[in-house]
């Protein structure tokens, strides 16, 4: 088993030459008490735990994501970082995902299986500490159409397109509002209270619907 550890090691460490086994047995042994997040892809394995940074980005995008819900009156089902497999292959647990065109597929269900079940609809990542690029072809592989990203300075909407993702300025899951605008709200987590930049949130949403 070789290890490399990228920075900040006390928070992001990557293995390589690890088998579907030993990351089936690692998300058995840390269970619902563990605080880290694995991603597994063709034998490389990161494990990574969050920051309180990154936390903070990773609630407010989501919280984001249910204001827009709310206000466009569109139904969702939030599964925050549940983990999804394609058997010997690849594995990750998003930071937040929604089911939302697929959610009377999956509503109610305490397993998710891909080999029957739909992927989750939306898929957020935050990269304040290490790069969801590496996660990418684990969620091609999955099926996530869609996947929100922010870097702490830019906020990207992407689209799964022949088997990659590209940059779009229109999502998939809400395309009747310029989802790109988050951005200047994302830039302002930490300077506002928290619940004051959703309330401001909502009235740009408000805003755009009418």
């Amino acid at each position: 088993m070789a290890s490399n550890t990228l920075i900040q090691p006390e928070e992001i460490i990557h293995l390589s030459g690890i088998s579907w086994q030993t990351y089936e047995t690692l998300l058995a042994e840390l269970n619902d008490s563990r605080r880290l997040r694995l991603t597994y892809n063709r034998g490389n394995l990161e494990i990574m735990a969050p920051s309180p940074e990154h936390e903070i980005y990773k609630k407010t995008m989501g919280r984001f994501v249910e204001t827009l819900a709310e206000e466009l009156n569109i139904r969702i089902y939030p599964l925050g970082s549940t983990t999804f497999k394609r058997p010997e292959l690849s594995g990750a647990e998003p930071d937040e995902c929604f089911y939302i065109e697929n959610i009377n597929i999956v509503k109610g269900k305490k397993r998710i299986d891909l080999t029957q079940d739909p992927p989750p609809d939306l898929v957020v990542e935050i990269d304040i500490t290490s790069s969801s690029e590496n996660r990418f072809e684990v969620y091609a592989d999955i099926g996530v159409p869609e996947i929100w990203r922010y870097d702490g300075k830019s906020f990207r909407i992407n689209i799964l397109q022949n088997q990659g993702y590209v940059a779009v300025e229109r999502s998939l899951a809400f395309p009747n509002l310029p989802i790109a605008e988050i951005s200047s709200f994302l830039q302002q987590v930490g300077q506002k209270d928290y619940l004051e930049l959703v309330r401001e949130f909502r009235d740009w949403v408000k805003s755009q619907i009418r």
